[in-house]
């Protein structure tokens, strides 16, 4: 499993000092030039245009991979504050629907009161003063809802829930504003929630789901994921996706699979034949043997319509020969 950390200060630059392990010092010099070469980057402009920016996701991917290969080179453990940090997947558990919360207007709420039949739910565990991270994963999925013509509100529903005991229902209010205008598709505040709740009850969700994070005293922030979870109907966890970016292709397919079908066509029940969730990787890849069946089904379909046409063509020509004689 591979997900995003949120680090103290959410500072790339807090990562090599805080490094400073026994031997391994090549591969911390390495860790620290690389980091270095990363924060230069973020400070340069981007050109417009999809070279431009495909270039610098190329550019700070291949960067940030080598980063990590110098840290696990020179060290083998992370910085303290992220040692218990963590996104552990717990497919099927079901989550405590009788939890209870506030939403934004202040009002006291149940998780079960956003589960209805047939309505998959997206959570999202994101705490509203995060300075960076947190605002990165609702602005991934902002974007990728938009690419999906499924509506929130309409085919699911969205739950965003601060696992930050001390925000409060204007924060969620003052965020939610924020996303519904980004987002901008009506209906959507009926269907997007912004929640708060106490210690007890945000424990028992973030347990639930796997979601391990810390709070530092020091830079008064949190450690934490980066992901979002998709549920049932009935509140079970069905799927997993890690990262601040979720494919379209993938968010639709957790979506008609959390539904059991409720929602979606007849093209997604074919994809989803095709391609099976994987559980290691967070997203959904190919089934090379279900090609390779729906590829011969497809040809005996095929062969079996061309021979129904020739069979239709030899009968309409024996007819017009027998009356012509």
């Amino acid at each position: 499993m591979a997900c995003t950390l949120g680090t103290m200060g959410e500072k790339l630059t807090t990562w090599p000092p805080s490094l400073q392990g026994k031997g391994g010092q090549n591969g911390m010099g390495i860790s620290r030039a690389i980091g270095i070469l990363l924060l230069c980057f973020t400070l340069l402009p981007f050109r417009e245009g999809r070279r431009g920016v495909r270039f610098g996701q190329v550019l700070s991917g291949t960067l940030t991979l080598l980063l990590f290969t110098g840290i696990a080179q020179g060290q083998s453990t992370l910085p303290r504050p992220l040692q218990q940090v963590d996104f552990e997947q717990k497919l099927d558990a079901q989550l405590p629907l009788d939890l209870a919360f506030r939403d934004e207007a202040g009002q006291s709420v149940r998780l079960r009161d956003y589960f209805q039949p047939g309505k998959p739910v997206i959570l999202v565990l994101a705490y509203f003063r995060c300075p960076m991270l947190c605002d990165q994963v609702l602005n991934g999925l902002t974007r990728t809802m938009l690419d999906l013509d499924f509506n929130a509100g309409k085919e699911f529903e969205v739950i965003t829930v601060s696992f930050d005991p001390g925000e409060t229902p204007e924060m969620a209010q003052a965020k939610k504003k924020t996303y519904l205008e980004r987002y901008g598709r009506p209906g959507a505040a009926a269907g997007w929630h912004f929640l708060t709740g106490d210690a007890v009850a945000i424990k028992h969700l973030t347990e639930a789901v796997g979601f391990r994070y810390r709070y530092d005293e020091k830079h008064q922030q949190f450690a934490h994921a980066a992901g979002i979870v998709v549920l049932t109907p009935t509140g079970k966890v069905s799927r997993y996706f890690y990262d601040v970016r979720y494919s379209p292709r993938d968010l639709r397919l957790g979506l008609v699979e959390a539904s059991n079908n409720h929602i979606g066509s007849l093209v997604d029940r074919i994809l989803l034949f095709c391609f099976h969730y994987d559980p290691a990787e967070g997203r959904y890849g190919p089934v090379v043997m279900n090609f390779v069946r729906l590829g011969g089904v497809l040809t005996m379909l095929g062969v079996g319509a061309f021979m129904a046409i020739l069979w239709r063509r030899e009968r309409r020509r024996a007819r017009l020969a027998k009356e012509a004689h």
